[in-house]
């Protein structure tokens, strides 16, 4: 299957559990916890099933690793990587920043990426080799080359027990040397926004594959794990 057909299904898997999000948006049956601060709700679990079915349906060999059903083998040599609804916190508090993001990968080189704001309606995609494009747009990074003149993005790992002091001492640091600092919460629209310009840089710590896979090859820039 040749990029485009990838891409073609992970925008289709990533609009039809988009609807799914759009739905129970304000509307969810039941909130759970993984973790302290690390929520699952039935739309996490309803947009997964929506993009799984899609997957498999186009491409029954391959494997699907999803955040909330785990790993499901293949037979071939690419692996989709899932998250339904990265932001879950936000999206829970009826906070309009969250996103679909899926990735494919071959021999673990990533492919294709879609990250996909069903509320904005903001679609960026982006192919090895390719460039990144949002709603069908060429984007690129912005022109900033030093952190005094950058806008930045940063997140927070869920627990919260282990490593905090060094966390903070870095954000002090570089909000002193910034313009700001901004936690939306959704590290894929992150990545995304630098993507297209609007933030100079991102960091995190903690992500999970899922979670950066599609939004990375978006900006070309890496983020902390």
């Amino acid at each position: 299957m040749d990029l485009e057909l990838l891409m073609r299904t992970a925008v289709r898997a990533a609009y039809r559990s988009g609807d799914v999000l759009r739905e129970r948006y304000g509307r969810l049956i039941s909130v759970g916890k993984k973790g302290p601060n690390d929520l699952v709700t039935d739309a996490d679990l309803a947009a997964e099933a929506e993009i799984i079915a899609t997957l498999r349906a186009a491409c029954p060999e391959d494997a699907i690793v999803a955040e909330e059903i785990g790993s499901r083998e293949g037979s071939g040599e690419r692996r989709w990587l899932v998250d339904p609804l990265d932001g879950t916190v936000n999206y829970a508090h009826q906070v309009p920043f969250f996103a679909v993001s899926i990735a494919c990968l071959q021999r673990e080189e990533a492919q294709v990426g879609v990250v996909f704001n069903p509320l904005s309606g903001e679609l960026f995609t982006a192919r090895t080799g390719g460039g990144a494009q949002l709603n069908g747009q060429s984007i690129q990074v912005g022109p900033e080359t030093q952190v005094s003149e950058s806008l930045l993005a940063t997140g927070f790992p869920y627990d919260l027990s282990r490593g905090f002091e060094p966390l903070a001492a870095r954000f002090l640091r570089v909000l002193q040397a910034s313009q700001g600092v901004r936690r939306l919460g959704s590290a894929a629209l992150d990545l995304c926004y630098v993507a297209c310009g609007r933030f100079a840089g991102y960091w995190e710590r903690d992500l999970k594959p899922w979670d950066s896979a599609a939004g990375i090859l978006s900006s070309g820039r890496q983020a902390e794990s």
